[in-house]
Order: C-alpha cells, then sequence, then structure tokens
C-alpha cells in the first residue's frame, strides 16, 4: 500500500490520546458509526499507562507451539530478514506479529530480548495476539500489546515476513498505521489522516459538554437533562 505522512502535529495528539478516542474520531471522519478495524476481546499490556503505539505496520507471522519443518539454516536467515524487514520502512513503525497458533499460543516472542532488539531498530512498540513474558526486565519505552502472557519460547520461529496478518480480529497490511493502548488496537483509515486531528479534537470539546457539568458540585439529573441535549445534538 501507498504510505500516508503523518503530520508532527498530529502524531504527537495521537500519542497523547487513547485508542477508544481515535476509534471515535475515526468515526467522526466517516461521518458515520460502524468503523471495525480493531481488536476484539481483552489483551495484556506490558506497561499499562504508557503513551500510545502509533506507527506504520512491519507485519510477520510466528509459530512456536510445534518444532518447525524446514531446514535450520532456513529458519536462521529467515529470522534475519524478519530482523531487517522489522528495521525498514518509513517512521514511525510498530511491530504487528501474528501468532498462528492462536488461540494455543505458548511462545514468548516479546520478552527482554526482543523487546531491546527491537526498541534499537527503531520501532515503537509491538501488537500481537500471541504472548509476552519477563515484563519485569522490559526496556520501557517499547510498549507491548498481547493477547497472553506466559513463560515459554516454546519452538518459535518465523513463518512469514511483510504479509496481512490477523491479530484478534483486526486484519492489517504491512505500511497500514496502527494506534494501540491498553484498550486494544485499531487501523487508522489513510483516508481520515488529514481531518483526523480536528476529529479528535472535535470529539474532545463534544464529551466536556458533559463531562465538565458532571463534575462540577450540585450537578443532578435536570442539569444532566440540558447538557445531555447539546451533547446529542452534535454527537455522531
Amino acid at each position: 500500500m501507498t504510505q500516508t505522512t503523518i503530520p508532527e502535529d498530529l502524531l504527537n495528539l495521537l500519542r497523547s490520546v487513547d485508542t477508544p478516542t481515535v476509534c471515535n474520531a475515526i468515526e467522526v471522519a466517516q461521518g458515520k458509526r460502524g468503523f471495525n478495524r480493531f481488536t476484539r476481546g481483552t489483551m495484556q499490556h506490558c506497561k499499562p499507562g504508557d503513551p500510545a503505539i502509533v506507527g506504520f505496520a512491519r507485519t510477520a507471522k510466528i509459530s512456536g507451539l510445534a518444532p518447525p519443518n524446514e531446514p535450520a539454516e532456513i529458519i536462521r536467515e529467515r529470522r534475519l530478514d524478519y530482523f531487517r524487514s522489522m528495521a525498514a520502512g518509513s517512521r514511525p513503525t510498530a511491530a504487528v506479529v501474528e501468532d498462528v497458533d492462536y488461540p494455543n499460543c505458548v511462545a514468548g516472542w516479546w520478552g527482554e530480548v526482543h523487546v531491546a532488539v527491537h526498541k534499537g531498530l527503531g520501532l515503537k512498540g509491538a501488537v500481537t495476539n500471541g504472548v509476552m513474558r519477563d515484563l519485569d526486565v522490559m526496556d520501557d519505552g517499547f510498549p507491548v500489546l498481547s493477547g497472553s502472557v506466559g513463560p515459554s519460547h516454546g519452538f518459535v520461529h518465523v513463518v512469514e515476513i511483510g504479509t496481512p496478518v490477523n491479530i484478534l480480529g483486526m486484519r492489517v497490511a504491512q505500511d497500514e498505521l496502527v494506534h494501540a493502548d491498553r484498550h486494544g488496537a485499531l487501523v487508522i483509515p489513510a483516508e481520515v489522516v488529514s481531518c483526523l486531528k480536528e476529529a479528535i479534537e472535535g470529539v474532545i470539546a463534544r464529551e466536556a459538554i458533559v463531562l465538565e457539568p458532571a463534575r462540577e458540585p450540585g450537578f443532578n439529573i435536570s442539569k444532566l437533562e440540558e447538557v445531555w441535549a447539546k451533547f446529542e445534538a452534535v454527537r455522531t
């Protein structure tokens, strides 16, 4: 796909807001409800509260439930090709890696070593349906959002590089723009990037119509009815 450039002000805004806000803003930008390119179910975050992962996807597929059936030299070279692919692409980038053994994943691809390596290669985080481990010794500044937490690396090996992946119902192609935090992950459609900053700011402003009065002393049902009517008039 043709990669979209992210303006610096939008990139900074995306890093500061949560994924539900971006999800709402995409619907505002599209002018309708029904956006569905996001993960399903509850995922695990290595450091809840960290800034959001924002990056163009570097995709791959791994497996670890059973030993590979290819020669060891092919497996080794493919792993190096995987790292070469992860190091490529226009920045910012994020690893989006599908474990094809899901829902029976056992391979903790995302642990102390791979977090340090991917961070060192310049990626901003990782999203996977697979396993992470080494939570207490992962480097800061590289969030991982995973399908589960576990102790083993199993027979982990790379099976595909740069192909479309499926992460808990979210389909992602190489170089698509991803946003993720403790709530889950989503793909930002390229066609909304040009108006997404305005849409996010609009979501925040519209929610303030209700949030600010609700947090003031003396809030009651009468005040709610008044502000909710204003909120309903402008929401998507």
